[in-house]
């Protein structure tokens, strides 16, 4: 029944409200993954996620296997690339890297994670930039040691995101900045717990620097007060 059917009605099928219809296009198309090893069906199906939002079609997308995890990876990254589409890639690759898939060591070697770098150290939509520095926390400890090529644009990103969040531009509404502010304080903790000599000598060093000592005593000092009052709780040191 489902086979008849061309990609865009099985699209629209896996939508069904009926549980047994949208489990026979499911096997479908996962039937048609596995012998397929192309990269045209994922093609498809990211772009109906990023029009749709269709669960379903995530749940695929999630579940993808050797070799359509390429075909996921490049596909995203292109989308990475157009702004129209970045923050739904965005989160589509924040789904699929919080069920961290068996092929998640090779986040560190596909062309997504420079452009995820790229669009933190250039793009100026708060949303964007919040949505991304969450998919980066998340993505850091699945980077292997060889990955460390990466801790100056790393600590570059936190270093930038520290000053916007400082300059508030006014074009952002303040609720914005507050999650964007949180994620960088959730940054801090990350880059601070992962690689705590390298991140020390980075913050000595571009917070001595007399522009930016605004962004020190505003963003960088209050995130370690809270890391130091985190530490002290969690040690039963209460005042």
């Amino acid at each position: 029944m489902a086979q008849q059917a061309n990609i865009g009605e099985l699209l629209s099928m896996l939508d069904s409200p009926v549980l047994s219809v949208r489990d026979d296009v499911t096997a479908v198309f996962k039937e048609n993954l596995s012998s397929d090893r192309g990269p045209m069906l994922v093609n498809t199906l990211v772009d109906y996620y990023l029009e749709t939002n269709s669960q379903p079609v995530l749940h695929i997308l999630t579940t993808l296997q050797e070799p359509h995890d390429k075909h996921l990876l490049d596909k995203m990254n292109d989308c990475m690339g157009r702004a129209a589409s970045r923050l739904p890639a965005l989160s589509l690759l924040g789904h699929v890297i919080r069920l961290q898939p068996p092929w998640k060591h090779k986040l560190s070697q596909a062309p997504l994670l420079p452009s995820l770098l790229k669009c933190l150290k250039m793009d100026t939509d708060v949303i964007v930039l919040t949505t991304g520095v969450l998919v980066l926390i998340t993505m850091l400890p699945m980077i292997p040691q060889s990955g460390k090529q990466h801790l100056h644009d790393f600590f570059d990103i936190f270093g930038r995101l520290s000053s916007w969040c400082l300059k508030k531009p006014g074009h952002v509404t303040e609720i914005y900045l507050v999650h964007l502010h949180a994620s960088v304080y959730a940054l801090f903790h990350r880059l601070y717990g992962m690689y705590p000599c390298n991140f020390v000598s980075f913050l000595r060093s571009h917070y001595s620097m007399k522009e930016n000592l605004d962004t020190f005593e505003e963003v960088v000092r209050v995130s370690e007060d809270y890391r130091n009052s985190d530490n002290a709780e969690s040690r039963g040191e209460h005042l």
